[in-house]
This record gives structure tokens, C-alpha cells and sequence, in this order.
């Protein structure tokens, strides 16, 4: 098995601490031990050392979120993800891969994205070119939460600005969680870069597209002459300039922090100021670079029931701090919160809270 010396250190050097048992999202939603980092680090280790197949333990890895909940409590300081990743390209190299995963892969070569999906007439309808900015929504809001899209280039609109939206949605995030660090994700990768660099500046919806434009296109030294600038950041600009008009009320909103802005992007803060901007907020358990992980949509393709009770435990967080207005930052988390959400209680996305508020 080819894998880094990194990777090789990370398996082998667990203190056995448990951290990764209590914060996993899969594992509590499973309640399984192979989905804890230990567990799966020691399932590596096997396959490493000829105690067992690389086969055996393809599943295993394709039960990773990747969400880093693991990494962020790791005693040793070590990063988990690292050999998951490592471990997914030996898969894809060696022709060993899950079926499931297959599908998806062929999918995306049929279909340009792993869900098979058509994108909708009423969000081809949003499409433009020529704008002030790009939007870059992100294959899943695309396909998955189309509603998001249009609401959230209407409040761009109201705070007048004319923003580019265009067909090309697809950072090669989908495919570096299925396949890793692969050459048919940095050719991915490359192709969108060229139509990021069309543009001044890019205003980036999903957490996760962000991280990714951020630091694997600068590992692979993809050059991108674009400003990036996150969805949240560039809403709480809007409001400093006066462009966005909103009111203070006395609502209260829980934020849903996703994994990429507290841990990847180290952005903690952006989503609460945009509460704080219309109304009260108040956390939940597990937030901030604690968060706990609320939905998928890629591994809901191939596990959704353990997805469904991840959104669920989410909501269980909620409920215990009485938290029942919740205000999501990515699209897959909206759309698993919304389809769990509890009597009495609502999901928002934060464009849709802005707008209650103007």
C-alpha cells in the first residue's frame, strides 16, 4: 500500500484518549466503533503491516465525513483525514473502490456531477455571465437546494449588485471526497480555475468549495487571480456599507456552524455577526470549532439513513439549549436539517434570515 510516511505516522501514533469516539458524527449516529478515527487508523494499520486487504477496509473509508471533528480533538495532534484521503486514492489506483462508489463516479462522467442530476429550468433561468461578481453557488446548492440559489441572489440584488452566475458550478470537491488527491481532481480543478479567473472577484457560497479553492488549488499551485471572498463576509460588507438595510429584532437565531468556515477557513464569528446584526444569538451544544457535522449530501447517496440521524442528533443539541430557530451555512446542512426539523422549530438559511429582517 502506498501511502505517505505522514499518513504512516498518524496510524500509528494514537495515544488511545477516545476524543475521536465522542465528537465522530458518524459514530454517533451509528454507534458503531469502526467509525471512529482510532478504529479506522487501526484498520489501515493492518492493511499496511499485510494483516489483512486493502479491500476489507473500503467501506470503512467511504463512512468518513472528512468533517475533521477527529482532527480538532486529536491529543496528538495528529490529523486523521490525512490517511482517509491517502486511503481513497489507493482504492480508486488499485480498481478497488465500492460499488456504490462507482455509480456515483460514472455519474459524474455521464452527467458532470455524482448525483446524476439535471440542473433546473427555474436556475437556468438565473443564469449571467456579466456581473460586478461571481456567485459560485456550488454543485450542491445547485442540484440539491436550488431555493437557496434564487433567494440568495435576490438579497444580492436588493443590496445592488449585479452578480455573474454561471453553469460552471464544480470546484472538483466531489471528487476529492471520493477519490482524494487524484489527477482527474487537479484537471477538475484547473478547468474551474480558468472560470474563476474571468472574474475581479468571486463571492463563495459553500464552506466546503471554499476550502478547497483555498488551500488544495495553492497546494497543487493552481493560480487564482480572482479575490475570494466568503458568502458571509461579503453580507456582513454589505451591511458596514449600507447596502443591505436590515433591522435589529428580538428574534433569536442558533447558528448550525459548518465544519469548513470553524475548522478549514478558521471562521467562527461571521455567521454570528450576521445574527447579531438582526437579532439575538444563542449556541447550541458542540459549536463554534466544536461543531458537530448536521448533513451530507454526497454520502447520503449511500448511507442516508446514517445522515438522517445525523441531522437528527443535531437537533437533539439544539433542542437541549432550547434553540429553536436555526440558521444554516451550507447548503447540504440546510437540506437535512429542514427534511429532520422538529415541531415547533424552523430552519434558515442566513440570506433567508437577512431578509426576514428588511
Amino acid at each position: 500500500m502506498n501511502i505517505t510516511e505522514n499518513a504512516k505516522n498518524i496510524i500509528d501514533n494514537c495515544r488511545f484518549c477516545w476524543m475521536c469516539r465522542h465528537v465522530c458524527p458518524i459514530g454517533n449516529a451509528t454507534g458503531q466503533e469502526r467509525n471512529t478515527a482510532r478504529a479506522r487508523a487501526f484498520a489501515v494499520s493492518m492493511v499496511v503491516r499485510g494483516s489483512t486487504e486493502l479491500s476489507e477496509v473500503a467501506d470503512n473509508m467511504y463512512e468518513c465525513s472528512l468533517c475533521g471533528a477527529c482532527t480538532n480533538n486529536c491529543m496528538t495532534g495528529f490529523d486523521p483525514k490525512v490517511f482517509v484521503e491517502e486511503t481513497k486514492t489507493e482504492l480508486v489506483l488499485g480498481g478497488l473502490i465500492p460499488d456504490y462508489i462507482r455509480a456515483l463516479l460514472e455519474k459524474y462522467m455521464a452527467c458532470g456531477n455524482v448525483y446524476g442530476a439535471e440542473v433546473s429550468d427555474e436556475v437556468k433561468a438565473l443564469y449571467r455571465e456579466d456581473g460586478d461578481v461571481l456567485f459560485l453557488a456550488g454543485t450542491d446548492a445547485v442540484l440539491k437546494a436550488p431555493e437557496t440559489v434564487g433567494v440568495a441572489l435576490a438579497l444580492l440584488e436588493k443590496a445592488g449588485v449585479k452578480a455573474a452566475f454561471t453553469k460552471e458550478q464544480d470546484t472538483g470537491y466531489a471528487l476529492k471526497f471520493l477519490t482524494g488527491k487524484t489527477e482527474e481532481t487537479r484537471k477538475a480543478a484547473i478547468a474551474f480555475a480558468a472560470v474563476l479567473n474571468k472574474y475581479k472577484t468571486a463571492v463563495v457560497y459553500d464552506p466546503a468549495d471554499l476550502a478547497m479553492l483555498l488551500h488544495e488549488y495553492k497546494e497543487w499551485g493552481i493560480e487564482i487571480k480572482a479575490e475570494l471572498i466568503s458568502f458571509n463576509e461579503y453580507l456582513l460588507s454589505l451591511i458596514e456599507d449600507k447596502k443591505l438595510a436590515v433591522k435589529k429584532g428580538d428574534t433569536v437565531y442558533t447558528l448550525q456552524d459548518h465544519f469548513a468556515y470553524a475548522r478549514e477557513l478558521d471562521d467562527t464569528e461571521s455567521g454570528r455577526k450576521l445574527i447579531e446584526a438582526v437579532g439575538t444569538s444563542r449556541d447550541m451544544l458542540l459549536c463554534g470549532k466544536e461543531a458537530n457535522l448536521a448533513g451530507h449530501l454526497i454520502m447520503a447517496e449511500y448511507m442516508p439513513e446514517v445522515i438522517k440521524n445525523v441531522a437528527l442528533d443535531r437537533w437533539q443539541n439544539a433542542i437541549n439549549m432550547d434553540c429553536k430557530t436555526v440558521v444554516t451555512e451550507n447548503p447540504a446542512e440546510y437540506v437535512f436539517l429542514k427534511e429532520t426539523c422538529p415541531d415547533g422549530c424552523r430552519v434558515l438559511s442566513v440570506e433567508e434570515m437577512l431578509l426576514e429582517n428588511m
